[in-house]
C-alpha cells in the first residue's frame, strides 16, 4: 500500500501559481496511478487529475485542465500537481493517493486507501 504526505501548499493570490509535492512511500508506488484530490469547506471531495505509473497518461478534471499540471518522478517517489492561473474556487485541501478508476473510460477516480493529511491551498487576495 502507498502512503503519502503532501506539501507546497499555501496562500496565493488569483492568477498566481503553487507547486505541490507528493512523498509516497511502499514498493508499488511505481506501479499504481497516482491522483490529486481535493476538498474544500463545506463540500464534497473532488477529484483533481490522475497520473499513470509510468507518467506516459493523465487525466484532468474540467475545472483544471488547462491550469494545471501532474507529474511523477517514480526515482524519488514522489508526485507533483503544478498549479498556475489559480482561482479563488481552486481554495481546498488538496490529497494525494494512489488512485483506480471507476470507470472503463478513465473519467472517474477514487483513491485506492484513506487519505493523508493534506496541505492548504488557499486562493485570495
Amino acid at each position: 500500500q502507498v502512503q503519502a504526505v503532501e506539501s507546497g501548499g499555501g496562500l496565493v493570490q488569483p492568477g498566481g501559481s503553487l507547486r505541490l509535492s507528493c512523498a509516497a512511500s511502499g514498493r508499488t508506488f511505481s506501479s499504481l496511478a497516482m491522483g490529486w484530490f481535493r476538498q474544500a469547506p463545506g463540500k464534497e471531495r473532488e477529484f483533481v487529475a490522475t497520473v499513470s505509473w509510468n507518467g506516459g497518461n493523465t487525466y484532468y478534471a474540467d475545472s483544471v485542465k488547462g491550469r494545471f499540471t501532474i507529474s511523477r518522478d517514480n526515482a524519488k517517489n514522489t508526485v507533483y500537481l503544478q498549479m498556475n492561473s489559480l482561482k479563488p474556487e481552486d481554495t481546498a485541501v488538496y490529497y494525494c493517493a494512489a488512485v483506480i478508476p471507476l470507470s472503463a473510460a478513465g473519467t472517474n477516480w477514487a483513491p485506492l486507501g484513506p487519505l493523508g493529511q493534506g496541505t492548504q491551498v488557499t486562493v485570495s487576495s
